[in-house]
C-alpha cells in the first residue's frame, strides 16, 4: 500500500503540516519549515497555502 499524507502528532510547531510533509518526503522538518517560509517570504501565499494544508490534511494516528 502506498504512502499517505497526514498531519503528524508528533513532530509540530502549530498544526504538524510542516512535520507530515517532512514524513512523508523523508526528510528533516526543519528544512520543510523554511523552505515554507522562504514561501511565505517570497509571494505572500505561503501562509494560505498553510491554512489550506491545515483544514485538507487529515490528522495522522
Amino acid at each position: 500500500m502506498g504512502k499517505k499524507l497526514y498531519r503528524s502528532q508528533t513532530d509540530k510547531k502549530i498544526a504538524g503540516v510542516c512535520g507530515g510533509v517532512a514524513e512523508y518526503f523523508g526528510i528533516d522538518s526543519t528544512l520543510v519549515r523554511l523552505g515554507w517560509i522562504l514561501f511565505t517570504f517570497a509571494g505572500g501565499s505561503g501562509i494560505l497555502a498553510y491554512i489550506i494544508a491545515w483544514i485538507i490534511m487529515p490528522d495522522g494516528n
